[in-house]
């Protein structure tokens, strides 16, 4: 499925951009989750939101959190990479409308979000994400790796999920000085050869 994507701060905003998008969030998260929980909360105001569109209508929506304001962190700080010791981005409240489901939407936003935080806050910052475990494949299969035990948010069973950026693997090329010896001790060897062979002929015909 083909939809435009638009991403905006709380502030650019229309009443009717959020109108849709509070919509979205209580039909899917509140209503057919069965899940009574406090949807809105100040960090809408910072974050950025993240919309897709097919014909004017909103079919697709996440949201942003910058490092600033996200509370989320890796488990594996102590352990692992300096850079999982940062603040990191977070993404959250991603949803498609169910009539527009199963058409790769999902992923597609997941994309454009990831793509968004990698140029907004450094391609090398982690983004972190809690996960409703039952997505588990969906976000591995987009490169994030789940982190800790799972636990309970509002009666759905969750795990923080990090995407860290891999690191590239450093192939020793072989320099041109063992290149060189290694053609001039080849040559040498089939010059060695070619002799021997010539003597050879030479006792034979005396």
């Amino acid at each position: 499925m083909t939809a435009m994507f638009a991403i905006k701060t709380f502030d650019e905003l229309t009443s009717v951009d959020i109108y849709h998008i509070l919509k979205a969030r209580s039909q899917v998260f509140v209503v057919e989750q069965n899940c009574a929980y406090q949807d809105m909360d100040e960090l809408d105001f910072d974050c950025l939101h993240l919309v897709a569109h097919q014909n004017e209508s909103l079919v697709g929506y996440c949201r942003i959190i910058p490092p600033e304001y996200n509370t989320l962190r890796s488990n594996l700080g102590v352990t692992d990479d300096d850079q999982l010791n940062t603040a990191m981005s977070a993404i959250g409240r991603v949803l498609v409308v169910s009539a527009y489901r199963g058409q790769g939407l999902a992923r597609q936003i997941m994309t454009q979000a990831i793509a968004h935080c990698r140029k907004k806050y450094g391609k090398k910052r982690p983004i972190i994400i809690s996960a409703q475990t039952y997505l588990l494949s969906f976000y591995q299969s987009l490169g994030f790796v789940p982190e800790g035990d799972y636990y309970l948010e509002d009666s759905i069973e969750h795990v923080n999920m990090v995407l860290r950026v891999a690191k590239k693997t450093k192939i020793k090329k072989i320099s041109n000085t063992t290149t060189s010896t290694t053609s001039k001790v080849l040559s040498a060897l089939l010059f060695i050869l070619v002799a021997l062979f010539i003597l050879g002929l030479l006792y034979l015909m005396i």
